[in-house]
């Protein structure tokens, strides 16, 4: 990978920090087991599990996660991280049987 777009992938990733909220939500939505007539609650800033940019990007490399873009689809067409899954954050809780509950994800 050139120079020009590792740094375009890192600041993509860092960008992504932006939407830590959505993030935090996703995650609280991953770990949660659905039953029915539960609601679950959002999570803080301080109960996120964070992953470094060194972290993330091994997982990206090696393919050890699944990376969860939930922006709108139209932010998704624009750029996106490669072979990420977009599942925009309305869309979170009826899509989640999409997502391998054993799977390590990362939700950006």
């Amino acid at each position: 990978m050139d120079k020009k777009r590792k740094n375009g992938f890192l600041w993509f990733l860092i960008g992504g920090g932006v939407f830590l909220l959505l993030a935090g939500l996703a995650s609280v939505l991953l770990n949660h087991q659905f039953q029915p007539g539960l609601t679950p609650t959002p999570a803080t800033v301080e109960q996120v599990e964070r992953v470094s940019l060194k972290d993330a990007r091994a997982a990206l490399d090696d393919g050890t996660a699944v990376f969860l873009d939930v922006r709108s689809s139209a932010a998704y067409a624009v750029s996106h991280i490669p072979s990420a899954v977009s599942i925009p954050a309305g869309e979170l809780p009826a899509r989640m049987g999409e997502l391998d509950p054993g799977a390590w994800i990362i939700p950006y």
